[in-house]
């Protein structure tokens, strides 16, 4: 993946939706658009993956749709396949990257009206608690773990 890939959408000069017709935008819907930052890993026509400010680990990864859809089994089959296809690949990478016992995929949607499937690695049950989730990570490391998922998910390829 190039650099210039990874470009908040709006550089890229791609909005996800008509903006005009909605009262207001998602958070994630925002971080899309670049209006938020975002440290992405990946990003494609209809998804992207950035990780989570509030890491319950490192590496803790949101897949998200760019289509704004509040709850998961109101996505279409074919975007919420193509959601689960990226969110293995993040997995992949983060194995590669952190090294755990096993890649966690958690599907909840409580905290942002926007479905975002979480990509965690994890050694134990525990590392999937949001009572656990890290609320004082530094950019220094969260650029960190994004280094290390953007270079596992190149060596994917």
């Amino acid at each position: 993946m190039l650099a210039s890939d990874l470009l908040p959408a709006y550089e890229q000069g791609f909005h996800p939706a008509d903006r005009s017709r909605r009262a207001m935008a998602t958070l994630f819907t925002r971080i899309i658009l670049g209006e938020l930052p975002g440290r992405f890993v990946h990003r494609d026509d209809r998804c992207v993956a950035f990780l989570s400010i509030h890491p319950l680990q490192p590496g803790h990864t949101l897949v998200v749709p760019i289509e704004e859809v509040d709850h998961w089994i109101d996505l279409s089959p074919d975007l919420l396949h193509h959601c689960t296809q990226v969110a293995q690949r993040v997995a992949r990478a983060a194995q590669q990257a952190f090294q755990p016992e096993k890649v966690g995929l958690m599907l909840a949607g409580l905290e942002v009206p926007h479905v975002h499937f979480h990509v965690v690695p994890i050694n134990s049950g525990t590392d999937l608690d949001f009572a656990n989730q890290n609320l004082n990570a530094s950019a220094a490391e969260l650029d960190a773990a994004a280094d290390k998922l953007r270079q596992a998910l190149q060596a994917l390829t």
